[in-house]
């Protein structure tokens, strides 16, 4: 974007308050040129990624339980809160205050209702519907941390507008065609997504976190050793890869971090120590190692929240691929998370939350097809049969934690240990957060026994997306006892090992457009879903549908 010498700094996103604790708070915001960024007193010079201009300001000496109205000002000018804006003031609040902890979380948000196609008759956005709602509200009624699972961009799925954009760039009829190309196309995407003034507030004022999902980078990324085989040649990859790590990291993953983290950050420290310099080719080779050699980069995380405590994992960049040892998580990312869930044990959490974009727990004939279609593709891999169990598990997306079997058991193993109480005390809860299958449902691990520890997978999704009548059908359907009934025989058939791992599904499925509420208070711990439709006339309508206790 030019940058206009003698005029004003322009606020083009943000902010979005990211990592917050009792006493500290990280402001995120995108510029329209280098300048000063302040929010309450501390300064922080923008960086310059590509030619665009990003501020990460760290906010320190707050107090715990606290509630202050925050500014922005880019070279001394007040560029946040906007004049006449019809939301309430932001501000930061931190941890430590009395009462639940409320969080809020979904997954799957396609652009924003201005830009979406008409013709795609997307229900209402249930985070726009979600700040509405807020906006009316006391402030004691608001979340103290919002948890947004994957796919918060569609790299593959472009709008009309975009696709008209891109056309102006490039040669649709040359690959990747209608979808984003490199790092300058994402950022377009980011910016249709997070700048409508609904979502814009609600991230002004709730700390987030995130994590990828495929459509961030291409649907089926990283499904299988036959899919990078065949993507990873092609002449275009390697731009697309690249410019969606780095957008990432940028938009997403640098936000994650807590200001400790970010002060043993390496490539942190090395981009805010030179704000002059472009660290765009600094940021495009950490992605191409991200994406060759995934064990360079870390992109799992946790965040503390008292008595609450939320492990994210990385359930797509960081894969083992080959079809003899696939594994979702690699040996030393796993011996990292349950480490990291030994030190919650260890600091007396009553409630272990696991982000993860993919469910743990599928609807059964769902989980049966993916440990079957593993079975028949690792047994016959190179023949016949192996080649169509591969173009099956492409064509239907079985590519979850069923499809990664030694996966899928070491965590329920892990969470089964914690139950139990083998790594200490045992929490009230475990419950799994997961986005990605365009349906919300309830399910509660019953096998293995004897736990303390109740242990749910709590799924919503989308936030705002359409799901096709088939899909509705199919997870509908998914979730019988006839449709397990006839999976299970051909897991019978192929003689796939039976897991030890059972459950049963709580409540749904849901389908709309949706966002998930946990309430966590002491040993307590409910689970509200809320649902979009529109009234008679077309206005928005959001709805809850679900209140559940979990513990």
């Amino acid at each position: 974007m030019p940058e206009n010498a003698g005029t004003r700094p322009l606020l083009l996103l943000g902010p979005l308050v990211r990592h917050v604790d009792p006493v500290s708070a990280t402001i995120w915001v995108e510029t329209d040129r280098p300048c000063e960024v302040s929010v309450l007193g501390r300064r922080a010079r923008t960086f310059c990624v590509n030619g665009h201009h990003y501020a990460l300001v760290v906010v320190e000496d707050l107090e715990p339980g606290s509630t202050t109205p925050y500014e922005v000002h880019l070279d001394g000018a007040l560029v946040w809160p906007q004049a006449h804006s019809a939301f309430p003031p932001s501000r930061i609040r931190t941890a430590g205050g009395p009462g639940a902890f409320r969080l809020a979380f979904g997954s799957c948000r396609y652009a924003t209702p201005t830009t979406a196609d008409v013709r795609d008759a997307i229900p209402p956005d249930a985070l726009d519907s979600y700040a509405r709602k807020l906006a009316d509200q006391p402030e004691d009624q608001w979340p103290d941390a919002l948890v947004l699972l994957g796919d918060q961009v569609y790299a593959d799925e472009l709008t009309p507008a975009t696709t008209e954009w891109v056309s102006q760039r490039r040669d649709l009829s040359e690959p990747p065609g209608a979808q984003a190309a490199d790092y300058e196309e994402y950022t377009r995407l980011y910016m249709e997504s997070w700048s409508d003034p609904q979502v814009r507030w609600l991230l002004s004022n709730v700390p987030s976190s995130m994590v990828f999902d495929d459509h961030e980078m291409i649907d089926d990324w990283n499904t299988s050793a036959a899919w990078r085989a065949e993507v990873t040649p092609t002449d275009w990859w390697q731009k697309r890869i690249t410019g969606g790590l780095t957008s990432y990291w940028v938009y997403q993953h640098l936000g994650n971090l807590s200001p400790n983290e970010l002060a043993e950050d390496e490539l942190w420290q090395a981009i805010e120590g030179n704000e002059t310099r472009d660290a765009g080719p600094m940021l495009d080779a950490m992605a191409h190692r991200a994406d060759t050699e995934p064990r360079s980069v870390r992109w799992s995380y946790v965040r503390h929240w008292g008595s609450s405590r939320l492990i994210m994992l990385d359930s797509r960049a960081g894969r083992v691929l080959e079809e003899d040892d696939r594994k979702i998580l690699d040996d030393e990312e796993f011996d990292w998370v349950e480490a990291a869930m030994k030190n919650a044990v260890t600091d007396g959490v009553e409630h272990l939350l696991i982000g993860t974009s993919l469910p743990w727990l599928l609807p059964h004939s769902v989980h049966d097809l993916e440990r079957w279609n593993e079975t028949l593709s690792v047994r016959h891999a190179g023949k016949p049969l192996g080649r169509l169990a591969e173009q099956l598990r492409q064509a239907a997306d079985l590519e979850h934690w069923a499809a990664f079997g030694q996966s899928f058991e070491r965590l329920g193993r892990a969470l089964v240990a914690l139950g139990r109480g083998e790594l200490g005390r045992a929490p009230a809860t475990a419950l799994v957060l997961s986005g990605d299958v365009h349906h919300a449902y309830a399910a509660e691990l019953v096998n293995p026994g004897g736990l303390d520890t109740r242990v749910h997978q709590l799924t919503v999704s989308p936030l705002h997306n359409s799901s096709p009548h088939a899909i509705e059908i199919g997870f509908k359907v998914g979730w019988s006892r006839w449709a397990r009934a006839i999976t299970g025989g051909l897991r019978a058939l192929a003689r796939v090992e039976r897991s030890p791992v059972q459950w049963r599904k709580q409540a749904g499925p849901f389908f709309g457009n949706e966002l998930g509420e946990l309430l966590l208070e002491g040993k307590d711990a409910r689970f509200l879903l809320w649902a979009t439709s529109r009234e008679d006339d077309g206005t928005p309508r959001f709805t809850q549908v679900l209140d559940t206790r979990l513990s």
